[in-house]
Formats: structure tokens, C-alpha cells, sequence
């Protein structure tokens, strides 16, 4: 075998909590990686995943610090290097596709000049030949208009697009080592697609070797050669990834795989409930965006969209980025106030816009956002937020408003002593949880769920839909479930809406999605859903069925 690119000897990494205590958050980690061999690091939220990655180019978050052993990075140390010399190594010898791509470029500069940047920085190059470099990188990376596309602003192109494009700005340097942090997280299963395609024909190309940090079993199988499973901070198992996912020995290893796989659930239709109004009926809606103009929307997202939910079931909306689903959401929530068309719930119209509804009709209608991280006032420890709505919709104060608090806590099965801390000093799953209890505080009948698991690793994701059966059983809710992730909407919901450019083009049971689907748009985001299986992404490119709704949609 070949001397190794990377080798990392006996790594300790530090960091201090708030009350000033050291503690060891990754523990004697050791591994290799070869020239051309991509690396994934998996594990769930807290495994040390990121840290490990950051701390190959040098780099620790605020509070951390690299206290053991060794990264040794071709011939040079890296724990021994100073900052100077760590910053002449980022970009050059090892680089960064970072998980959210739109934080990564600056809105008022143009896409060229901030990806070659870095051949400016490091004086690799003259500007002609950097943008020479670059369109190549552009045309390699399957993006439009690869000529112009440069000339554009961050704003003006699509969120696949810019991740394709930050990774031509790790790329243009010609780093040895690539690491991707999540590079795919955000996206859609389709375009999701279009990405990973790209990332493995330039990394095959150049020869290049990476580490691919995901909680993503599936999106690992098609861009790693091999797997290191990670659990606070120490490795639980190493293997090739088609051993890992065939065979994985690690009690832990086989936990994440069995988490992939979301256990499908079928809610009880009552046979109350076929007599009872719809819990939610939507009939001709349309909305969009801007000033209303010959009774419609300057921007229009939403054209007629036409469905209805029994009470005690879920409803799930899936599609691409862009499609309407989160729009859909908000029209029905009266966020964004429709401009055509009825919302009924129970047999009772509600108004296009939230502050002309009754606070009753307020309370049975519940929305929880996808990032818990905007959702939650920071400033506001989790007590003030859960009692807010107790206060607004049931008058509730004093001891009475306490216990209620502690009560939502354990339904959403967190501790009560939580109810003292800020959402920063919780976790990612933990915020989430409290951003679901503060909707179960008002009592509602109907909860709109927007993408409330895809921030989620895997582990924690799974635990959530757990929480979400639960809840129904013993409260009788109904769900309408905003996703672009197939499989948790197939483990959670009975039928499904599927959403293409702001329209509503087919509606499936969704036990029965693979089966019954007809349109090829649906067709399209079944089959692009990533498989435990390292050939897939290969076979997929010789679908010539997928290849034409790819072009057709």
C-alpha cells in the first residue's frame, strides 16, 4: 500500500463547557487516508464528525483546541504548524465544501470573483488563466452556462447550483484533500442527485482525496470508498463501505442503519371521523408573492391546488426546492394570505389571513418551522417559551402554568429541569422537540410539520417520528407533513400530494408510492431517493426512464 496522504495518530481534541470544565470531546482517534481514496466520517449529531474534519486543515471551533497526537498531512505535521502556515495550507493543499453553501459566498459579489479568490490569496495563477480554470471547474461540475454563470450573483442561481459552485471554489487550488461537510443536507432528492454526480466525476478526475462528513448512510454508500463510525468522540467501527453496509459489527453501526429505515405507520382512521367534516379541506387555492394585481399575486407560486384531510390521519407534500410546499403550508396557516380559493377546517372557513382569525381557530391550527434555530428566541429560556401559548389560549398563570410546562416537557419526552435553559445550551434534536411541544401547548387538532426532521441526523430524526406516532395515539392529532425526504414522509403519513412548479400533479396513498405512482414527475423523486446500495448512483445513470424525466421535468 502506499504511504498515506492523511495519517492521524492518537488525536485529542478539548474544549471547555460553560462552567470553565475541560473535557476531552474527541478521544484518541487514529486512522488513515490514501491518495485518491474518499473517507466518510458518520455518526450522529455530537459523534465529532465536523470537529475531526476542521481539525485536518488546523482549524478547531471557539472553546476547542487540539490538546494529542498527530495530522500528519503528506510531509508536514499540522498540529506543529503556526496559524500563518496553517493558512497557507487551506486551499492549496487541503480544502472545505462547507454544508450550507449560501453562507459561504457573499452576496454582493459577483460568483467568479469569489471562486477564484483564493488563486489571488495564494498567488497560484493570473486572473485570466483563474477564470479559465474556473469555467472548466463549472463545465466539470455539470453547470449551466458554464461561460457565464460567473457573472452572476449568489442570489441568482438555484441552491444546487451554488453548492456545485462552492465546490469549485475548494477545487481550484488543487488541494490534495477535499473534506465536505454535509454538502448535500439542504437539498432535494433530485437535485440532490445532480450534486453527488458531479462531486464523484471531478474527484475520480482529478484523483483528489476527500472525507465526506454525513449522518447520510445512503448519500455515503454512493461517494465513499470506505466508512469510520463515530460515537462521542471515539471511532466504533472501521470498514470498506459495502462491508459497513452489508455486514456492520457494531452494535451502534447497525443502531444508525436500522434508523435509515424509518418504520412505516398507518394511522387508525375512526369510524366517527368519515362522518365528521374534513379536519382540513383546501379548494382552489392559489398564492404567491408581492402586491395583488388583477386579483392575483405579482409572484405567483400556488395555481388551484385542491385536497382534504379526515380527521386522525397525516397528509404529506413532497417535491423539489421551489415547488410550493412550504408556500402551501403558510397559505393554509394564513401566514401568507391566499389570494384565490377556501380553507375549511371542521366544515368552518378560515380567513386568508392569520390576524382575522379567532384565537380558537388559531389554536386547532398549529405550525411548526423547519430550523428550530430561528424559531426559538434566543434570549427566551424554554420556560417563557412554552408559557406564552399556555397564557395567550388557555389564560393559564401561576402554578397551574408550571406544571403544564413540566407536563409538555415529558410529552415530548425531555427533562423538566430543561425548562431553565436557553435554546443555545440544547441540542439540535432537543430545540426541535421544544419547538414541537410550544405548538402541542395550545392543544390543536392539526399540526403543520415543515421539514421538521431534515436539519436531523439520522438517530435523531428516527427518534422524532417515534415522538410523532406517539403523540397521535394518545391525542389524536393529524398531521400535515411538508418533506422532501420520501422515506419519512412513507413512515408517517397515509396519503400523499405530490407538488411540481406551485401545482398539485398527482396524489398516492403513501404505502403504495412505488407502486401507484403514474405521473413521471413522481416517478422522477421515487427513483431519486439514494438506496443503501454503493452501485446506485451508477445504475441510475443508465435509467433511461429517469433520464427523461430529469429532462422532461
Amino acid at each position: 500500500m502506499s504511504q498515506p496522504l492523511v495519517s492521524v495518530r492518537d488525536l485529542v481534541i478539548g474544549a471547555v463547557t460553560d462552567s470553565g470544565r475541560e473535557v476531552e470531546i474527541i478521544r484518541h482517534v487514529s486512522f488513515d487516508i490514501q491518495p485518491g481514496e474518499i473517507v466518510a466520517l458518520i455518526g450522529e449529531s455530537g459523534s465529532g464528525k465536523t470537529t475531526i474534519a476542521l481539525s485536518l486543515m488546523g482549524h478547531c471551533r471557539p472553546g476547542c483546541s487540539i490538546n494529542g497526537g498527530s495530522i500528519q498531512l503528506g510531509a508536514q505535521d499540522v498540529t506543529k504548524l503556526t496559524e500563518p502556515q496553517r493558512a497557507r495550507l487551506r486551499g492549496t493543499e487541503v480544502s472545505y465544501i462547507p454544508q450550507s453553501a449560501a453562507a459561504a459566498f457573499n452576496p454582493s459579489q459577483r460568483i467568479m470573483d469569489q471562486v477564484i479568490e483564493i488563486t489571488d490569496i495564494h498567488n497560484l495563477m493570473p486572473r485570466p488563466e483563474a477564470e479559465a480554470k474556473a469555467v472548466e471547474l463549472f463545465r466539470a461540475l455539470a453547470l449551466p452556462e458554464p461561460d457565464s454563470i460567473g457573472q452572476r450573483y449568489p442570489h441568482q442561481v438555484s441552491g444546487g447550483q451554488l453548492q456545485r459552485l462552492s465546490a469549485a471554489m475548494a477545487l481550484i487550488g488543487d488541494p490534495q484533500l477535499v473534506i465536505f461537510d454535509e454538502p448535500t443536507t439542504a437539498l432535494d432528492v433530485t437535485t440532490q442527485i445532480e450534486v453527488l454526480r458531479a462531486f464523484r466525476s471531478v474527484m475520480q478526475g482529478s484523483g483528489m482525496a476527500g472525507v465526506y462528513v454525513s449522518h447520510d448512510l445512503a448519500v455515503v454508500a454512493q461517494v465513499a470508498d470506505r466508512i469510520i463510525v463515530l460515537k462521542e468522540g471515539q471511532i466504533q467501527e472501521v470498514g470498506m463501505t459495502r462491508d459497513i453496509l452489508d455486514a456492520p459489527q457494531h452494535p451502534y453501526t447497525q443502531e444508525l442503519l436500522a434508523a435509515f429505515k424509518p418504520v412505516p405507520f398507518a394511522s387508525v382512521k375512526s369510524p366517527v371521523a368519515k362522518a365528521e367534516a374534513p379536519i382540513l379541506e383546501v379548494n382552489n387555492l392559489s398564492a404567491g408573492y408581492g402586491p395583488t394585481r388583477s386579483g392575483e399575486a405579482e409572484f405567483k407560486v400556488l395555481d388551484n391546488i385542491n385536497f382534504q384531510m379526515e380527521r386522525g390521519t397525516n397528509l404529506g407534500v413532497i417535491g423539489e426546492s421551489g415547488s410550493g410546499k412550504s408556500t402551501l403550508a403558510r397559505a393554509v396557516a394564513g401566514i401568507l394570505p391566499r389570494y384565490k380559493g377556501d380553507v375549511f377546517s371542521q366544515g368552518e372557513a378560515l380567513s386568508p389571513d392569520l390576524k382575522d382569525r379567532s384565537k380558537d381557530q388559531l389554536r386547532r391550527l398549529q405550525i411548526v418551522f423547519q430550523l428550530a434555530d430561528t424559531a426559538l428566541n434566543p434570549a427566551q429560556p424554554i420556560d417563557s417559551i412554552l408559557s406564552r401559548p399556555l397564557k395567550f389560549y388557555h389564560g393559564m398563570t401561576g402554578k397551574a402554568r408550571e406544571r403544564r410546562v413540566i407536563e409538555l416537557l415529558d410529552m415530548v419526552q425531555l427533562p423538566a429541569a430543561m425548562r431553565h435553559r436557553l435554546p443555545g445550551e440544547l441540542s439540535g434534536g432537543q430545540k426541535q422537540r421544544v419547538n414541537f411541544a410550544r405548538a402541542l401547548a395550545a392543544e390543536p387538532d392539526l399540526i403543520l410539520c415543515d421539514e421538521i426532521t431534515s436539519a436531523l441526523d439520522t438517530v435523531v430524526a428516527a427518534a422524532m417520528l417515534d415522538l410523532l406516532k406517539d403523540l397521535q395515539r394518545d391525542l389524536g392529532l393529524s398531521y400535515m407533513f411538508i418533506s422532501h425526504d420520501l422515506s419519512t414522509v412513507e413512515a408517517i403519513c397515509d396519503d400523499v400530494l405530490v407538488m411540481l412548479k406551485g401545482e398539485l400533479v398527482e396524489s398516492l396513498p403513501a404505502a403504495q408510492m412505488n407502486e401507484s405512482a403514474e405521473h413521471p414527475y413522481s416517478r422522477l423523486l421515487i427513483s431519486s431517493v439514494p438506496k443503501l446500495d454503493p452501485d446506485w448512483l451508477a445504475n441510475l445513470e443508465h435509467n433511461p426512464e429517469l433520464a427523461k424525466a430529469m429532462q422532461g421535468r
